[in-house]
């Protein structure tokens, strides 16, 4: 993985520890319930983007380096991999 990009990703990484130390602070101080169910819905969806963006690269890096080089099974047995973890 190129450093930027591994850069970007472990931003994006910290900002989800804070978000998920924000919900158990909201907990702590037994914040109202919608509140705290927001803010997990917010990791989650940050969790999502980040797990796309890793995807996103694997996919442009890795597998077309696998395919360039003849290693299309193997290729194909991560992207339905992936496709499986997805569902």
């Amino acid at each position: 993985m190129k450093k930027e990009t591994n850069d970007k990703l472990q931003t994006r990484l910290k900002k989800i520890g804070g978000q998920v130390r924000g919900v158990q602070k909201m907990l702590e101080e037994d914040e109202y319930c919608i509140d705290v169910i927001t803010q997990t819905s917010a990791v989650r969806s940050a969790l999502k983007s980040l797990e796309d963006a890793l995807l996103e690269n694997h996919l442009s890096t890795c597998v077309v380096e696998q395919i360039k080089s003849g290693r299309e099974k193997i290729a194909v047995k991560e992207i339905l991999r992936v496709y499986k973890l997805k569902k």
